[in-house]
């Protein structure tokens, strides 16, 4: 999978560093060409000729190195690699990468590579939870660079906590991931729908749900990564998608999501239905504001068009589609009905019950239940690492659909 892989591999200051020599080989021992680079203060924690003999190339630090002051071209460095991991990552290089500082050949190859980038940061826990950093980070991963967590455990400070840079092994499944996913959906159209909808009662107020739209942006991105064209049917939610190739397409209401999903479906090869769309919307919709009044008010409801059902009976054999389930009880069962009756290919299922799970989180918890009734169940993980579960599970589908 990694062989003839060319990875640039950035090693930064901190006692997590001797793990890079884990790293480098393991991904030599994969079959990637590894090209250390290193800031000048890891070579206190790490000595360059350890990771240059594991890595069978020299190690560069400086802008120049030899006898006579060659130049180690930091454009030609970030040209030629398919990957760019920096691990460890510590908060300074991480807050110079945010900002755009460029003071040591890391940075320079950084902000001159056109590859993508992981990062793995590693740092004490106050260090990570400090708002500075965790903008930082943010800040990183809306360039469309790719975090790789920090693990729980102890930490050199002598504290328990979040901070410790990830396991060599786990690193190498992000980087394994990464490749094995990339470009499997290329020449796929995709349709995602996200977000929630808002149902209006007046000109002021409308029935609406918490959704963020975070998990609908975050399987966007994944797929638009893994090399598909991708439209995003995006409700007023808190998020937007940040990769520019991401057609956003902008609606308020259900019958707007039904409309617009409906026409497009046809020209799409996948569907994505992530969008938590109201069930029901006011028969009647004031003109004006609604005074309130001594008296009780009423509001009659009536269903909503059903955007998942309309899509199953279009679906073609040649077409996925997903759905997902939200549910409070009998969860399972109930995500099976909706597979069933709405005609899907898997059914993405999770459970307010699960702490941290569903709504604003920027966790989630779930379950794929497929066509032939397998399930699999997943940890508790990041939004962005659940979009990486169900990406693949979808190219596994595309592969034998």
């Amino acid at each position: 999978m990694l062989k003839g892989k060319k990875i640039l591999l950035g090693v930064c200051s901190g006692i997590a560093a001797y793990k890079a020599a884990f790293l480098t080989r393991l991904l030599v021992k994969a079959g990637a060409e590894v090209q250390v680079i290193m800031t000048p203060g890891a070579k206190e924690f790490i000595t360059p000729l350890t990771l240059s003999t594991l890595s069978k190339k020299p190690v560069y630090s400086e802008f120049t190195s030899g006898q006579n002051g060659e130049w180690n071209n930091h454009v030609e460095l970030g040209l030629k690699a398919d990957l760019i991991l920096i691990a460890p990552a510590t908060a300074n290089t991480i807050a110079k990468m945010a900002n755009g500082m460029c003071d040591n050949l890391l940075l320079a190859v950084y902000l001159s590579a056109r590859c993508p980038v992981m990062f793995a940061p590693a740092m004490d826990l106050d260090m990570l939870k400090h708002p500075a950093t965790q903008n930082n980070i943010q800040m990183l991963k809306a360039f469309g660079n790719i975090l790789i967590p920090p693990a729980t455990g102890e930490l050199a400070s002598g504290l328990k906590g979040e901070g410790r840079l990830a396991e060599p092994e786990e690193i190498m499944k992000f980087v394994e991931h990464f490749f094995d996913s990339k470009k499997k959906l290329l020449g796929k159209k995709v349709l995602i729908s996200a977000g929630p909808t808002y149902e209006a009662i007046d000109p002021v107020r409308f029935i609406g749900n918490h959704s963020s739209g975070k998990m609908g942006v975050a399987l966007a991105e994944e797929a638009a990564k893994a090399g598909a064209k991708v439209t995003i049917v995006l409700g007023p939610g808190s998020v937007e998608p940040t990769n520019p190739d991401i057609k956003v397409l902008y609606i308020e209401s259900a019958q707007e999501m039904y409309n617009t999903c409906t026409r497009l479906f046809k020209t799409h090869d996948i569907a994505i239905m992530s969008a938590a769309v109201a069930d029901y919307r006011p028969s009647k919709v004031s003109v004006t504001k609604i005074k309130k009044q001594e008296a009780e008010l009423t509001i009659q409801l009536e269903p909503t068009p059903d955007t998942l059902a309309a899509l199953g009976k279009l679906k073609t054999k040649n077409q996925l589609l997903v759905g997902f389930a939200l549910e409070t009880n009998n969860e399972v069962e109930n995500a099976k009905k909706k597979l069933k009756n709405k005609n899907l290919d898997f059914v993405v299922l999770n459970s307010l019950k699960d702490k941290n799970a569903g709504f604003r989180h920027n966790t989630n918890k779930i379950s794929i239940v497929d066509s032939n009734n397998k399930i699999s169940n997943f940890e508790l993980k990041s939004k962005d690492e659940v979009a990486q579960d169900i990406i693949a599970h979808l190219i596994k589908k595309t592969k034998h659909a």
